[in-house]
């Protein structure tokens, strides 16, 4: 299997102070803890300050993103991004389907309508067994993947806004 590549999101030291939201959907609880752990390592590396907020399952992350972004606009402390954390394992039934296209498709839509730089996070494996191999940090670190991917994109952003 290919190894992926991680960029390295302190490299700059640019992105200190950075607001991100965590939302996770706590379906699959210690899947999604190790989603958790490498997500919040990531953002502390980065120097990046963090919220999380807790949802039932996956279904509810986009909606909770949206909402919460909102909020910290009103508040006036808006969230610089956001990072999906969550598992969706194949069932017996077409209901993966429903909540693992839709969860994506909600979070993509939100992304790009908010310019909210999102990471997602939520996994959508076959097996309890293929959820913890990309979970854990040693093995797959999607959740630091999802905050790297983030804080990536905000890079780029904030990189874009000063041409």
């Amino acid at each position: 299997m290919a190894q992926p590549s991680r960029q390295q999101t302190n490299s700059k030291g640019d992105l200190a102070g950075s607001r991100v939201l965590v939302v996770e959907a706590r379906f699959y609880d210690g899947i999604v803890d190790a989603l958790r752990e490498g997500a919040v390592t990531a953002l502390k590396e980065a120097g990046a300050e963090h919220d999380i907020v807790t949802v039932p399952g996956a279904l509810e992350v986009p909606s909770a993103i949206a909402i919460a972004i909102e909020a910290a606009e009103r508040r006036g402390k808006p969230y610089d991004a956001a990072v999906a954390l969550g598992c969706v394992i194949r069932g017996e039934t077409f209901h993966f389907e429903i909540v693992s296209m839709e969860s994506a498709r909600a979070l993509m839509d939100l992304a790009v309508r908010s310019q909210v730089p999102l990471g997602n996070g939520i996994l959508t494996v076959e097996n309890e067994q293929q959820a913890w191999a990309r979970a854990r940090r040693a093995e797959g670190d999607k959740g630091g993947d999802a905050a790297r991917a983030a804080l990536a994109v905000l890079r780029l952003k904030r990189d874009l806004s000063k041409a």
